[in-house]
């Protein structure tokens, strides 16, 4: 008899080991998550920088496109928008700038931002 209390504790032993340990591990994680946590936010905030920074070069670059190949060399004034097919030249027929931009898989782009178009190409970004 003295034997089953002996592996009865024993096992309470290993249970209470093995709960010891599983709640170390959950704290040392959430630890490190908290570490983590402002750092992870910082890098998604940079990115949207970014990416809005490459999309105002992207449309820069199609509108200076546009322009080349334009007869006039002149766009209707236009903003805030972020419809693309709204931006033309003052040619006939009008050279239209969403033509210039298309997406990866050839459809259109989604825009971040909303664009404001001067006649002479100059471009301004309004930032969510």
């Amino acid at each position: 008899m003295s034997r089953r209390r002996d592996t009865g504790k024993m096992q309470e032993k290993q249970a209470t080991g093995v709960f010891l340990e599983m709640l170390i591990v959950v704290v040392i994680l959430g630890l490190l998550a908290a570490i983590a946590m402002p750092h992870v936010s910082q890098l998604f905030g940079k990115g949207k920088a970014e990416a809005w920074e490459a999309e105002l070069h992207n449309i820069q670059t199609a509108t200076v496109a546009m322009l080349f190949d334009s007869g006039t060399g002149t766009l209707v004034p236009v903003g805030p928008t972020a419809d693309m097919t709204l931006v033309h030249t003052t040619d006939s027929p009008p050279l239209v700038l969403a033509d210039y931009l298309g997406g990866l898989d050839g459809g259109a782009v989604t825009l971040g931002c909303q664009y404001i178009f001067a006649a002479d190409g100059t471009v301004r970004q309004l930032l969510p």
